[in-house]
């Protein structure tokens, strides 16, 4: 199987229990050893996966990591795991800066078992750097991840390729970080830089504020339209001879009541849109959101749900459907689960039309 298959079956189960993993045993036995599996290494080789390593650091004698990872019997990786409840940061790696200087080990790795971070020696050797120069969560993968992660196999661990592009990640994850932040809250310097090409006066207060507030406005437009231009033209590839409509969406959906529509909702709108167009004119089915769901309704009807995005929650996303008045709710790991639906939308589909009929 795949490392990507398997993340993305990690993906699920972390999405599933991560709530009921209170314990940081409950959190190593049921995410982390899974992880480290995906990654090949046998977990029931002691001279592979060393529990509870122990290596005495100065005066601090009998101090133990969660796991060291040996590659063709050399020291590579440390591990030090957290409840999954928990946020990591870097007082929870204490073992780990004293281990890291000690042994052999050029990677370190901090984990709750959701939440992975990757350190290592790019700023002085020898010792362990203050931030990840990469982190990731299994329970919202990135395209990227699997590609990343595949370095860190058993069967393509090299420590030298790994520090070599440490650096690269690093910073490349500080650059995403930076622009996310831009994004959401526009600095002042942003601000400055935007509104000098295309306001030809002095960019004063007032100026700054309406320029904040329009920047904001104007990026999450930019990413929406780009996600609906690249879902329309997947559609139309998948359906040819159906006419996907353009928008069925407000400008100002993101904007009316503090309700704001994310992309992933509108990637699964899509999604039921495209299921629906196998029985019925994709124009007829609309969205509708609101601050608890997402409603996808048939002729902007909301006597007709066909199905409900319930995607608020940090951890785990649900997708409703319908029978009757009565909905269920189907936990997905990813997007493209909604298409496993395809059964109860359609069924729904056939239901509210036999209504219309009688």
């Amino acid at each position: 199987m795949e490392l990507a298959t398997k993340l993305m079956a990690l993906e699920k189960r972390t999405i599933e229990h991560r709530e009921l993993l209170l314990t940081e045993e409950a959190a190593k036995t049921a995410l982390v050893l899974p992880f480290l599996q995906a990654l090949g290494y046998d977990v029931f080789n002691p001279s592979e996966v060393i529990p509870e390593f122990t290596a005495d650091v100065g005066i601090k004698k009998g101090e133990k990591v969660d796991y060291a990872i040996c590659v063709d019997g050399k020291l590579s990786i440390l591990i030090e795991c957290k409840p999954s409840t928990s946020d990591l940061d870097t007082k929870h790696a204490s073992q780990l800066f004293r281990y890291f200087s000690v042994t052999d080990a050029r990677v370190a790795i901090l984990t709750n078992g959701v939440t992975y971070q990757f350190y290592s020696d790019t700023e002085q050797p020898n010792k362990m750097d203050d931030r990840p120069f990469y982190t990731f969560s299994m329970d919202a993968l990135k395209r990227s991840d699997p590609a990343i992660l595949e370095k860190f196999t058993r069967h393509s661990f090299d420590v030298e390729a790994i520090v070599d592009a440490a650096s690269r990640l690093k910073l490349q994850s500080q650059i995403r970080k930076e622009i996310e932040t831009e994004f959401s809250s526009p600095s002042e310097e942003f601000v400055r830089l935007i509104a000098s090409r295309v306001h030809s006066g002095r960019v004063s207060a007032a100026i700054r504020e309406q320029f904040q507030s329009l920047l904001s406005s104007a990026i999450s437009d930019l990413i929406r339209d780009r996600v609906n231009e690249r879902l329309t033209s997947a559609l139309n590839v998948a359906n040819p001879s159906t006419d996907i409509i353009e928008e069925n969406t407000s400008d100002d959906m993101s904007k009316a009541d503090g309700i704001i529509t994310t992309d992933d909702e509108i990637s699964g709108f899509r999604i039921i849109q495209a299921i629906a167009s196998r029985h019925v004119d994709p124009s007829r089915v609309v969205i509708r959101d609101s601050k608890s769901y997402c409603a996808i309704l048939l002729d902007d009807n909301n006597r007709k749900s066909l199905a409900r995005l319930h995607f608020n929650s940090p951890t785990t996303r649900y997708v409703g459907t319908f029978s009757g008045k009565d909905e269920t709710r189907h936990l997905i790991s990813a997007l493209t689960d909604i298409y496993k639906l395809e059964e109860y939308i359609a069924s729904r589909i056939e239901e509210l039309e036999k209504k219309i009929a009688a």
